[in-house]
């Protein structure tokens, strides 16, 4: 990570005769050569993005080293991301940039007429296609003896606004094994264990057995573990379970 010291020590720049240290142009200059068959949200989303890039550089007078570690750590989380991993994922969530966002998309969604439940982060472990499961089934892999407390998980879909049950909704879940890892970061897990998607009835009810969840550290070996460690962050998540009902 950035050595503070060593960027302490370089010299701060120089005003010109107008007092701009830095070129007072060049930022407007990138904004303009957006072309015209850019979209109205591409041009506004990339226009702030530049903006606040350009202006967090020269307010902290970034060096190109640091650039480059910057640069570098996100290389280095695109390398270690795959259909089982999410490193960039990982990054936002610690930064705070998922749980912002997932603030704004449901502030914009709670002024529909059908306000929905408040969301939370999806997080970096959700896989795609669970396996559908009867209900009231188990979603610890019958591949292992997983030992841990065996739990009863059980509820109601129910409506926003009429409080009435939901039929077919699906209830998505997933958690850790008790060593505090998820199954595709454990190559001794089965695939997809303590994963499984639920369909409810007319009763909008949903059950199903797990494994009491467990306190776990989110990855150190990666770009988002040393960003922790530069922050002197702890790295553990209380227990818990997914949860995505659609």
């Amino acid at each position: 990570m950035v050595d503070e010291q060593s960027h302490a020590s370089h010299p701060p720049a120089v005003a010109d005769s107008k007092g701009h240290k830095f070129n007072p142009g060049f930022t407007q200059a990138v904004i303009d050569a957006t072309g015209p068959k850019a979209t109205p949200r591409i041009r506004q989303l990339t226009t702030g993005l530049i903006r606040h890039l350009h202006d967090f550089a020269r307010e902290n007078e970034l060096t190109v080293d640091e650039w480059m570690t910057g640069v570098e750590l996100m290389n280095a989380a695109g390398r270690m991301s795959d259909a089982k991993r999410n490193e960039g994922q990982l990054l936002c969530d610690i930064l705070g940039l998922e749980s912002l966002v997932d603030e704004i998309t449901y502030k914009l969604a709670s002024t529909a007429a059908d306000e929905p439940t408040a969301t939370a982060i999806l997080g970096p472990f959700y896989r795609h296609d669970a396996p559908k499961l009867p209900m009231g089934s188990c979603i610890v892999s019958k591949e292992i003896n997983e030992q841990g407390d065996r739990t009863w998980m059980h509820g109601t879909i129910t409506d926003f606004r009429t409080g009435q049950p939901i039929e077919n909704a699906v209830v998505d879940v997933w958690h850790t094994a008790p060593n505090g890892l998820y199954e595709q970061q454990d190559p001794d897990q089965p695939d997809m264990n303590l994963r499984g998607r639920f369909t409810t009835a007319k009763d909008g009810k949903y059950s199903f057995y797990c494994l009491r969840p467990v306190p776990y550290p989110i990855p150190f070996d990666g770009p988002a573990g040393k960003i922790l460690q530069a922050l002197d962050r702890h790295a553990m998540r209380p227990a818990h379970i997914h949860f995505l009902a659609s």
